[in-house]
């Protein structure tokens, strides 16, 4: 519309603040926010990430684009005083991504933007350097002719092998001015052969290209890859950072380095981070050289050392939160490149947490928002004890705690392979790139021999809870032939077991037991969190759940079918039981009198057959009440279908064959066979089973009731005080449901005038069919609660089998983006959420004092723990070990904290 105000798509850094990361990426806002503080920040602008979406969408960029960078890129050649590409003075610039979500290595950049062979020798003159301007040009034809122009970047690695092992050396650093010009023109021609053209002289279409190659990097592989485990929102997109160019490569009086705020794996604070002389900051996070230590850069340059650490507390106490730092030295003087909230350990982030609570910088409500129940999850993992048979052959840097055992190998595609045939393993490599993300995905943990705290392969693992040993010098990483040495000639093959500890750094061949953790021992009640032999981890932990229990409305129970697990679950914080599985009840020796129970003809053989059943299942309830003693516990009546507790017919139909083949003739197989064959079904998950049982086997529901109420009186007449709820499975009408309680409550007065007592359980259903969540107001006029069993709803709604398309299809699912998570990990809010939606508002509408659950695995998903306290319920019931995750994710929604999925 004419007259409008066109869109602004580009902001000079001193325009924008941290709180603009949606639009402005994380590292232009946090740019943005630097400069706004007066901190030393090279000159420069970001283009947003709607520019992005644009492209994306379009295939090209907005028509008011070039006219608002060329405007921007004017300021910032004013306040340099140089200009893009000049042949005399060249102002250079770097271009880099910046998502509003941290992707560590995700997406590319491309500095040094305005070098071509004229602009080079000016830059000599300038700089007084030779060997630093053709350095700097050949860091340019490499990463642009990769991530511009598409050529394979081995190659260029290569050509500058080639040069090296010409001059006899392994390090770049002994490479001078006429050497990196021999590389400049190897690089150049490999330009010609594989595109066809020159590489571009013209610094503005160097610029332009670089900015779309960002743009077009949101969708390489290995983003989406990223992204999906991270649960980031695939249409966010990326912004673009043009900053001036600042130079660590000038020489030794010059360097490049990360610093963290306080350690990113313990939580510890001090000084840590990496520092690389005369090095740009890719050659820090690609781990090409072994970094020195952060305090060692006080005896490097004292000034600029303490100027970081005076730049590194300001910004902690500005974010309120453990900082992640890049910074270069140009001859002496510091620069800031990028700060953002660090990302950080399981341990660390609750250790973090609570000290800035004690320093006064947040308060509890925000510690809890801090960490998350996936971290929590993360500090139950065992932990390696000393002893055993294992062989140490070396220690690394602990960059990502945690222990991981497997089997060496030594690509990301060897990973994959491997792990997809069920194999756990290590990743083993001399450094990590992105490349390398989806063998870290699927690797138990990830071995390097080169690189520090934060190399690509510590930061990408410490992200994913992946345990990780960094910089193990003393190994000889061959690729090649899949294999490695150690010190004193012991040589690793691929499929050797290893053993790797990202708490210490060390690393073994062989198994190394493990022991549980102090977290798990915590829950257990072996550790008191207030004695003095406490560690501050569990201190934290306990803090930090404590808060959570208090401030949250969602009660937590369990999924526990023995008296072990309800008494495990119990000390881990269940406040109840959400599922007893009675089926389980029926395995073992117990199956022969179910099989009984089929067989029956008549109606005294099936009594008899539930007269044997009905004292073992008492007994069964009897002992769990006692366990869970003034809790509720929701039983869940027979669910499954009867033929599950029968031989398979397959192979009872050969057996058969076989013993009349040679003579024999047994008439209990075959009246056993042929109750198989009556009891087939095609497709058992839709079958008889269920709400369905109860109708169509007298007496079998009637036989669990009574059961369940006996064992509730002898609890009682022992002093105990049980709660028991009888929960009614695969209701899909309100009349099936009528038909199962009216004779539940015969039973349950007959019992009840029989011991003389009051025991009345709550009678209520399983929402599991999709029609029971669309007629919830009818049912819930005989319902006192609804349970949603999340699996099996979720299996009706989407149409499939989990157990036939989990290894059948569901990774194609994943790689065309069909899913973002699976359904049966995280609940899928739009198709079996709205149903859980509408049982709820449709149950509440007809019995206001409805208690609402779930019971399915659902329950101790992080991302659908705060979905159920965003639709009501007053419970979530999980797996004994997924309870204090569930705690903590209760916690965490009550105070509005972001879900996982975003």
């Amino acid at each position: 519309m004419s007259g409008s105000t066109p869109t602004k798509w580009v902001y000079d850094f001193s325009e924008g603040s941290k709180d603009q990361k949606d639009l402005l990426g994380g590292k232009g806002a946090n740019l943005a926010e630097m400069t706004n503080l007066g901190l030393p920040v090279p000159p420069g602008f970001t283009i947003t990430t709607d520019a992005c979406r644009f492209y994306l969408e379009h295939g090209s960029t907005p028509e008011e684009l070039d006219a608002q960078v060329s405007e921007h890129l004017a300021a910032l050649e004013r306040a340099m005083g140089k200009t893009l590409g000049d042949p005399a003075d060249p102002l250079l610039v770097s271009v880099r991504s910046g998502a509003a979500a941290s992707m560590p290595g995700m997406m590319e950049t491309v500095l040094n933007v305005g070098l071509n062979d004229a602009s080079v020798e000016g830059l000599a003159r300038q700089s007084g350097s030779d060997r630093f301007a053709w350095d700097s040009y050949r860091r340019l034809i490499q990463m642009f002719g990769k991530t511009v122009l598409g050529i394979d970047g081995e190659l260029f690695d290569d050509a500058l092998d080639a040069v090296k092992a010409e001059q006899g050396t392994e390090s770049d650093l002994d490479l001078d001015a006429d050497h990196l010009r021999d590389v400049v023109g190897r690089y150049e021609a490999i330009v010609r052969e594989h595109t066809g053209r020159d590489f571009p002289q013209d610094p503005r279409e160097q610029m332009d290209l670089a900015i779309n190659a960002v743009f077009d990097s949101w969708n390489a592989e290995r983003a989406i890859l990223y992204r999906r485990r991270e649960r980031i929102p695939s249409d966010a997109g990326t912004a673009v950072n043009v900053v001036a160019m600042v130079f660590g490569n000038l020489g030794m009086d010059s360097g490049t380095g990360v610093a963290f705020t306080r350690d990113p794996g313990s939580g510890e604070q001090g000084v840590y981070g990496d520092y690389l002389q005369n090095a740009q900051g890719e050659d820090v996070v690609a781990g090409i050289r072994n970094t020195v230590p952060l305090p060692d850069l006080r005896q490097i340059d004292e000034g600029a050392y303490e100027e970081l650490l005076g730049i590194m507390s300001r910004l902690e106490a500005h974010y309120r939160d453990l900082c992640d730092i890049e910074f270069t030295v140009e001859r002496n003087k510091l620069w800031m490149l990028q700060t953002r909230v660090g990302k950080r350990t399981a341990a660390a982030a609750f250790r973090i947490a609570t000290q800035l609570v004690d320093e006064g910088l947040i308060d509890m409500d925000e510690a809890v928002r801090r960490v998350t129940g996936d971290q929590l999850a993360q500090l139950m993992f065992p932990r390696f004890v000393s002893g055993g048979d294992a062989q140490q052959l070396t220690q690394g840097m602990n960059a990502s705690p945690g222990a991981a055992v497997g089997r060496a190998v030594f690509s990301a595609e060897e990973a994959v392979k491997w792990a997809d045939r069920g194999e756990k393993v290590v990743l083993v490599r001399r450094e990590t790139n992105p490349d390398d993300l989806a063998g870290m995905i699927a690797a138990e943990g990830v071995l390097t021999s080169r690189g520090g705290k934060t190399s690509h392969a510590a930061v990408v693992a410490r992200g994913m809870g992946k345990t990780c040993v960094c910089g193990a010098e003393e190994l000889q990483v061959d690729t090649k032939n899949r294999r490695f040495s150690a010190p004193g000639g012991t040589v690793v093959e691929e499929g050797d077991v290893i053993s790797i500890d990202g708490s210490t750094g060390r690393v073994w061949l062989g198994e190394v037991p493990v022991e549980p953790s102090s977290v798990v021992r915590y829950f257990e009640g072996e550790i008191d969190p207030d004695a003095d032999d406490a560690d501050d981890l569990v201190r934290s932990v306990h803090r930090i759940l404590a808060h959570a229990d208090e401030t949250r409305t969602l009660d937590v129970r369990t999924n526990a079918d023995t008296p072990e697990d309800a008494a495990r679950a119990r000390r881990f914080g269940a406040r109840g039981i959400g599922l007893c599985r009675t089926e389980h009840m029926f395995l073992g020796d117990r199956r022969r009198l179910v099989e009984k129970l089929i067989l029956a003809e008549g109606d005294d053989e099936r009594q008899a057959a539930l007269d044997g059943l009905e004292p073992l299942q008492k007994q069964d309830f009897l002992e769990i009440f006692e366990a869970m003693d003034g809790l509720p516990v929701t039983v869940r009546l027979l669910d499954p279908p009867l033929h599950e507790f029968l031989p398979d017919l397959t192979e009872l139909s050969v057996r058969v064959a076989v013993a009349e083949a040679e003579g024999h003739h047994d008439e209990g197989q075959l009246r056993l066979l042929a109750a198989v064959r009556r009891m087939h079904e095609e497709n058992p998950m839709l079958g008889l089973r269920g709400v369905r049982l109860g109708l169509v086997v007298p007496g079998l529901f009637a036989m669990q009731v009574r059961a369940i109420v006996e064992a509730a009186c002898e609890r009682l007449a022992a002093g105990g005080d049980p709660r028991p709820e009888i929960m009614i499975p695969l209701v899909g009408a309100v009349q099936e449901l009528e038909a199962i309680r009216e004779e539940a409550d015969r039973v349950i007065t007959e019992v009840q005038e029989q011991h003389g007592v009051d025991v009345r359980p709550l009678i209520g259903t399983m929402i599991e069919v999709p029609r029971a969540a669309l007629t919830a107001g009818e049912i819930a006029q005989s319902a006192e609660f609804f349970s949603f069993g999340t699996n099996d709803l979720t299996q009706m709604t989407w149409g499939f089998s989990r157990d036939d398309v989990e290894s059948a299809f569901f990774h194609q699912y994943l790689d065309k983006g069909i899913f973002g998570v699976s359904p049966f990990e995280s609940l899928d809010r739009d198709g079996v959420g709205r149903l859980v939606e509408l049982g709820v508002e449709g149950g509440r509408a007809a019995r206001p004092d409805l208690k609402l659950g779930v019971c399915g695995e659902h329950g101790g998903d992080p991302d659908s723990v705060h979905f159920f306290h965003e639709v009501g319920l007053d419970y979530v019931s999980c797996s004994p070990f997924r309870v204090p995750v569930a705690r903590l994710e209760a916690g965490r929604a009550a105070l509005g904290a972001e879900r996982a999925g975003g």
